[in-house]
């Protein structure tokens, strides 16, 4: 803890349009879904007890739209963090307000598919490579916009090899990169073990 009575942070910073940065992603896909898992692959042996994932944008309007502190800050988000309820929950989002992403975001069989979900239309045979031989759900719903906390015993949960497949995925699929992001927008709820609809 610092005399504030913040802990310290160990902050890992993915460049996502420099391979020349000193650490970087081979190249921008999925947003910031690549970032995240190229760091859960790079780190599963020397994870800090809570994770937090966050977009690479500080506060503000319009980039922070979706940070749920009055003054759109990242942060203050986590400053505002209760490590304990991660360290209980094992997944914590850090957008607690419920639109977009709830009642269902995505229904994967819907027909036609929701446009505002750009990944919706390919979400069942993406599940297929995220999570082989489990049971597509017909409705995934969760707040929206991927900045989430984690307990490190809940990212454990899972092998390292789930996380590589997860990131050869999203470099390797042929998907338009807005859909791509929606996906993972929408399963990392699923990936740290909470139901499909959290």
């Amino acid at each position: 803890m610092t005399d504030s009575g913040f802990c310290r942070w160990r902050s890992v910073i993915y460049t996502v349009d420099d391979t020349n940065a000193p650490i970087h992603t081979p190249k921008n896909k999925g947003k910031e879904s690549l970032a995240y898992l190229q760091y859960l692959v790079d780190h599963y042996d020397d994870l800090p007890e809570t994770v937090v994932f966050l977009h690479a944008h500080r506060d503000g309007l319009p980039a922070g739209w979706h940070i749920d502190t009055m003054e759109y800050s990242n942060v203050d988000s986590v400053r505002a963090l209760q490590r304990e309820f991660v360290q209980q929950q094992g997944f914590v989002n850090l957008r607690c307000q419920l639109s977009p992403g709830c009642p269902d975001a995505i229904q994967p069989f819907r027909q036609p598919p929701k446009l505002e979900n750009p990944g919706e239309q390919y979400y069942a045979t993406a599940w297929k490579s995220l999570f082989p031989n489990e049971k597509i759900p017909e409705q995934i719903a969760a707040p929206c916009c991927s900045q989430f906390a984690v307990s490190r015993g809940q990212i454990l949960q899972r092998p390292r090899s789930d996380y590589q497949r997860m990131y050869d995925w999203v470099m390797n699929n042929d998907l338009p990169d807005d859909a791509t992001a929606n996906i993972m927008e929408y399963t990392w709820h699923i990936i740290f073990g909470r139901d499909p609809v959290l």
